[in-house]
């Protein structure tokens, strides 16, 4: 009779019947094994020192018992295939076609077929793989499900080509899939492109459907969310960062052409392709979302999972809500990360707009973060610069980023050219102040910069003594205390009191009695002559 190996359930029932106090025979026909078989495994029993009568046997016995009749599988005694032997004879070529050379297994075959071994593809595969260490069976572990509302794994995949009825065009149409680990819930997201925009706003609405947040996301290595691949120090956009601290998951990129990193959602856009998109007509974009929403939760959600053999949604519903992280009502301000060189005037270029940058960074590169609120510029990022957002076209000059000599100049504001004016002395501040003033001070600007440069030039003392002596007379006028400076005029002696009268020494006046009307003596003989 050829050799039958029972198994632990057969060797455990003989032990069983034998101990009741069945014969060898009656056990033998009730479990259709030969007689002499039964016989081995009693004997073998009592040699492990079972006995009718006493104790039943444990476990680690039982083991032993069937390890004694268990010499392995029976070497098979046919002949190998003439296709085999002739594999044999290029035994050592085979091996290192494949170890050393590297081909593939296809190449191989063409070699050897050009050789004249006849052979077929699947033979040669399992010699390659029996005697030739060719591609051993990869050992595996399977990890460990996370608990409830813990990971979530995301994948932008390609759902098909979609014609849009308003322009005739055809467009590619790109799915973003985000399934929970624990529940298998899923949510399909629609796009035209795979961009960051599109990321963030696939996991926003996901974010709404599933009416929460996970604490880990495990994503693909798209370009727009992970800069740099890596399997160990992946580098993660700045913006798709901020975001994920906005709402409180931590990232986890898997690694790269590496399918058993998210395998969850890693069939999940072929199913979505092949369930949801294929074979249907949308009218418009926004009606696609709203069935991809649909059918997210009707359908996907509502199947018997093949690996779970549960309902996605009940489970989620019943157990993995609840442990959600909450989602904050306020929308994310995506920011706009750029770099910029600080120019010669002051300023940085971002977003079509200027904004001011102190003296001291004139010439470097500094890192500028912009969103609804603010702009911020870094440098080696330290915190050196916020502004209000501008438009496009328009700037933002803090003043006192200019050197404090120039700052008037920039402001061009006569505020500030008579509270600098007021500061190199009292005279020169009113001064300035009498020649802005009026209903267009802008037009005496430029001679209100001259005067404080006149002060820069030769001393802020000099200036406001030759302002005071034309405040005196009442020159407003900046040339004429240019021409006071230069001659030294402003160090001569004499009140310059405003408003004194000094007489002048009168020169080529004529007596009073020049201006006194009598008449002319001729005028009275005239008469005389004519009485007469």
């Amino acid at each position: 009779m050829a050799y039958r190996e029972l198994g632990m359930v057969q060797v455990r029932e003989i032990v069983r019947r034998w101990l009741a106090g069945d014969g060898l025979r009656s056990i033998a026909r009730a479990l259709g094994v030969d007689r002499k078989t039964v016989a081995e495994y009693v004997r073998l029993a009592y040699a492990a020192g079972v006995e009718r009568g006493g104790a039943p046997p444990s476990e680690a016995q039982l083991v032993a018992l069937a390890a004694c009749r268990r010499p392995g599988r029976p070497v098979a005694t046919t002949e190998p295939s003439a296709e085999v032997r002739a594999l044999v004879a290029h035994q050592e070529t085979i091996r290192r076609w494949l170890s050393e050379d590297a081909l593939r297994l296809t190449k191989v075959y063409r070699r050897l077929r050009a050789q004249g071994v006849a052979v077929s593809y699947s033979t040669l595969y399992r010699f390659a793989r029996a005697q030739c260490d060719f591609a051993p069976a990869a050992i595996t572990v399977r990890v460990a499900e996370p608990p409830p509302g813990e990971a979530a794994e995301v994948d932008f995949g390609l759902l098909g080509l979609w014609t849009d009825p308003l322009t005739g065009q055809r467009r590619r149409v790109y799915g973003l899939l985000v399934t929970l680990c624990f529940s298998r819930y899923a949510f399909l997201g629609i796009s035209l492109r795979q961009d960051l925009t599109a990321v963030l706003d696939g996991l926003e609405a996901a974010w709404a459907f599933f009416q929460g947040v996970v604490r880990r996301l495990v994503s693909d290595n798209l370009k727009p969310v992970v800069t740099r691949a890596d399997r160990y120090t992946p580098t993660i956009d700045r913006v798709f960062l901020e975001y994920a601290q906005f709402r409180g998951f931590l990232l986890d990129p898997a690694v790269v052409r590496h399918a058993t990193g998210k395998p969850k959602v890693e069939r999940g856009i072929p199913y979505c392709r092949q369930d949801f998109f294929r074979g249907e007509t949308f009218r418009d974009l926004a009606e696609m979302q709203a069935r991809a929403v649909v059918w997210s939760r009707e359908i996907a959600g509502t199947r018997l999972h093949g690996t779970t053999r549960q309902v996605p949604r009940v489970v989620f519903e019943a157990v993995e809500q609840a442990t959600l992280l909450p989602l904050s009502p306020e929308p994310f301000d995506r920011p706009t990360w750029a770099q910029a060189t600080v120019h010669p005037d002051h300023h940085i270029q971002f977003r079509r707009a200027l904004y001011s940058v102190p003296t001291r960074y004139i010439g470097q590169r500094v890192d500028v973060r912009g969103d609804s609120r603010l702009v911020h510029i870094y440098h080696r990022s330290e915190l050196i610069k916020v502004h209000p957002p501008q438009p496009p076209g328009r700037r933002a000059t803090d003043y006192t980023d200019y050197p404090t000599e120039r700052a008037a100049y920039a402001m061009r504001a006569p505020d500030a050219c008579i509270h600098q004016a007021e500061q190199l002395g009292p005279a020169l501040g009113q001064f300035t102040t009498v020649l802005l003033s009026g209903t267009f001070p802008w037009a005496r600007l430029r001679q209100a910069q001259k005067l404080l440069r006149l002060a820069e030039r030769y001393g802020a003392a000099r200036v406001n003594a030759a302002c005071a002596r034309a405040l005196a007379f009442e020159l407003i006028d900046v040339r004429r205390v240019e021409g006071i400076v230069r001659i030294a005029l402003e160090r001569a002696p004499g009140s310059a009191a405003r408003g004194e009268v000094r007489p002048l020494p009168a020169r080529f006046a004529r007596a009073p009695e020049s201006f006194t009307h009598s008449p002319h003596p001729k005028e009275e003989d005239d008469d005389a002559g004519d009485h007469a």
